[in-house]
Order: structure tokens, then sequence, then C-alpha cells
């Protein structure tokens, strides 16, 4: 199965031509429309679309609705609209449509130019559109050090947090694991994330939380949850090893961390986003109710 670096390499339809229509009601996009239904439970569930990206994502979102969660992750603009006319919320935007996405950061000053001016042109349109959240990175490393990665992150995010304030929509940027899928990628561990959202000091720029990176990488993930909730916008799903279902197959305890995140007061997302290897629809109901708390 293709994973989420060939699916942007492979997508269509950049930001700059997706002047959509938007379905909402006139003048009242809200935050409180952006939240969505909630599944039966304290968690918001929402699921990535790259990895069921084999469903047509009409029948898709059909389905996910059916099983009672709340949005899609993952979603180009042309996508945005499609979603929410099936009641869902499209729960993370991508800015931009580019086979670099995840390795061009704001780590590395030369990216802010590029970075800013998707981000300035992709914030108001997720807040037209209902969008809660949109995806950046801190891109790889390429030789830098912490620190200098870290200033770079703190200087260029902090360049558009007031718009991102402005429209109530949040820039979510990932950690990834550097040791099994993105090599390099310098956001490898909560620590960074946090010295970075530390330094930018906004509502609206925080940590994409994926579990089955940051186990990976560092593991204590409850622990680390409870002590960094403040920074956490999001988060992703995946077992481990592997990034397959939730099942006995892996080594997490899916059960104890969404209990975990619910006891924090989180009210954002929580996106499944693994690889199935049984029939897809099966496997992400399970899912769904395995992280129904």
């Amino acid at each position: 199965m293709i994973g989420r670096r060939d699916m942007l390499a492979a997508s269509a339809g950049l930001i700059g031509t997706a002047m959509l229509p938007s379905i909402l009601p006139a003048g009242t996009p809200g935050e409180s429309q952006a939240r969505g239904p909630a599944v039966a439970g304290r968690l918001r569930q929402s699921v990535s679309r790259w990895p069921f990206a084999q469903i047509p994502l009409r029948d898709f979102c059909r389905a996910a609705k059916a099983m009672g969660l709340a949005g899609i992750d993952l979603l180009q603009p042309a996508e945005w609209d499609i979603v929410r006319g099936f009641g869902l919320v499209p729960s993370m935007g991508y800015p931009a449509d580019r086979p670099d996405f995840i390795a061009t950061g704001f780590n590395d000053p030369k990216n802010h130019a590029l970075l800013l001016n998707e981000l300035e042109r992709a914030i108001p349109l997720a807040a037209a559109h209902g969008v809660p959240n949109v995806i950046t990175m801190f891109g790889n490393r390429h030789g830098l050090s912490d620190d200098a990665g870290a200033d770079s992150c703190i200087a260029g995010l902090s360049k558009i947090k007031a718009l991102a304030e402005e429209h109530h929509v949040t820039v979510c940027v990932e950690l990834l694991n550097s040791r099994v899928d993105h090599k390099d990628y310098m956001g490898d561990r909560t620590a960074f994330g946090v010295r970075v959202m530390r330094g930018v000091g906004s509502p609206r720029v925080k940590l994409l939380y994926d579990i089955y990176h940051m186990q990976i990488m560092e593991g204590d993930v409850i622990r680390t949850i409870r002590d960094n909730r403040e920074y956490i916008g999001h988060f992703h799903t995946g077992g481990v090893p592997g990034r397959h279902e939730l099942d006995g197959t892996q080594e997490l305890n899916y059960g104890a961390i969404a209990r975990a995140i619910a006891e924090t007061g989180f009210d954002g997302f929580v996106a499944h986003e693994f690889e199935p290897t049984r029939d897809p629809l099966t496997s992400l109901r399970e899912a769904v109710a395995v992280c129904r708390v």
C-alpha cells in the first residue's frame, strides 16, 4: 500500500486554484460547525484519507459517517466541500500539494517564504470552508543543529500565528519518526516540538502528535501526552510496528491511550492513520471501537 509521501506526490489540485464555493451557511462558518458531531464517547474521532484512498471519496464518506466518525483528515482543498456535504468535518487540510511537503519545513529559513505564502492563502480558505486545522512540517535536518532548527521554526511560525488566530484555524506541526519512515526529519522528538511551541506561544500553533511515530522514537506515550497536553492540537493513531491495525498484533494499548487523552479534556480530533492489512472498513470500525471511551 502506498504511503502518505507517495499520496502527496500523486495527488492533484494545487491550493492556488482551489477557490471553491462554500457549502456553509452564509456568514456562519464558525468553530462550532468545524467541530462536528462526536463519536459516542468523549473523543472526536476522524480518519486520514490516504490509507483508504482505494475507496472512492464519496463512498468513504458514507462509510465514515455510518460508523460515527466526525471527520476526514489530510485533504486537499478540492475535497473539503465533498466531505462537508456528507456532514463530516475536513479535520486537517493541506496548504499545498508538493511531493517534498514533509522534507521542506520551517527549520530552514530558506523555506520560510514558500511556506508562509502557502499558509497565508490556505488559512482564510480553510476558515471559509469550516476546516479547523492545516498541517505544516518541521522539515528535514540537512545538517542543521537542533538549536538552529528550533530558532528558525520559532521565527517562521511566529510570522503566521496572528493570521491563524484571526481566522480561528490551528496550524499543526507534525512530529514524525526519523528511525523508520522519515530519515533525517528534525521534528522527531516531543521535546523539540514543545520547545518550538513554547517559543511561538500561540493557541493557534500546535503539535500534531502522531502516536505511531512517537512510540518508535521515545515511547512513554501516555505520560508525554499528559505532560504536554497544552501544546498538542491533534492526534494520529497507528499500530506499532508496521503502522497497521490497532489490534492485538501491535504493542500499544490504544484503549488506555484514548482514555488518557480524554481525561486531559482534549476536544480536538483523534484521527486514525493506519494502513489496513485486512478489509479496510472492518479495520476502521474496530479502531473506532477501541478508541471509544
